[in-house]
């Protein structure tokens, strides 16, 4: 009887250990369920900005954009955006030459700090445009950034 609860012990923590791990595995599925791909698929800034519903974006200095204003390499451009907009639950961003300008989109949620920093890609000299959303209003700000060997392919 000992052997019998040893073994039922040993099955219920192998099946909940396997559950774990496949509701782990799925959660990325989930989040690319989500993905707007209109706008990540637009072969240009104008149709990217359109399908991500941020058209209408009112330009704020209370967005704040590091990036460099030389790159040398297209390939990795470090960047970090902060949103000093309360409630910014979104930031959005797009690089205008890219063959598919609309990089990424970060939400953030609980209270988050609205702040990224990451690499990006840049295909040739662009303008970086960093949009983020509070209140249900999307706000943008833009810098151009050079840059002298491409990192899209080209």
């Amino acid at each position: 009887m000992n052997r019998s609860a040893d073994r039922r012990s040993f099955l219920r923590v192998w099946v909940g250990g396997a559950a774990v791990l496949v509701l782990g595995w799925l959660q990325p599925l989930r989040a690319l369920a989500g993905w707007n791909k209109a706008a990540f698929q637009a072969g240009n800034i104008e149709g990217a900005i359109r399908h991500a519903g941020v058209a209408d974006a009112t330009p704020s200095e209370d967005i704040v954009i590091k990036a460099p204003e030389i790159a040398e390499n297209g390939a990795q451009v470090p960047i970090e955006i902060r949103s000093n907009i309360p409630g910014t639950d979104q930031i959005l961003v797009f690089s205008d030459k890219n063959v598919q300008p609309y990089v990424g989109l970060f939400q953030f949620s609980n209270g988050a700090e609205p702040f990224i920093s990451t690499r990006i890609k840049m295909g040739d000299t662009s303008t970086l445009r960093a949009v983020a959303r509070a209140g249900g209003r999307y706000y943008v700000k833009t810098r151009d950034v050079k840059v002298t060997i491409g990192g899209c392919g080209t």
